[in-house]
């Protein structure tokens, strides 16, 4: 049952962390338990962007600059990944043309 399976990861981290962390760690299980796609959503978010990133640099090259693409990736605030790709695009052609 979903109580039990709750108590679980509770108890595991109980055992398996200091009090600290542990009290956290519940935090996140709760969280996850709570909305489960959460995490996968934000590990396919980061693939994506990592992924992004490394189309940037092997673009510009040197020219390359790391606050400028956060910049990018940031200006909007919570966007489609489509679209941001797009918008990844668009600034990698425009820098090139610097």
């Amino acid at each position: 049952s979903r109580r039990r399976h709750t108590r679980y990861w509770r108890d595991w981290s109980s055992d398996v962390c200091s009090s600290d962390l542990a009290a956290d760690i519940e935090n996140e299980i709760d969280r996850y338990i709570a909305d489960p796609g959460q995490a996968c959503a934000y590990k396919i978010g980061q693939m994506a962007i990592l992924e992004m990133r490394s189309e940037a640099e092997r673009e510009l090259g040197n020219s390359f600059v790391p606050a400028e693409f956060h910049d990018v990736v940031l200006q909007n605030g919570a966007i489609p990944l489509d679209e941001l790709r797009k918008n990844v695009r668009y600034y990698i052609s425009r820098r090139k043309k610097q």
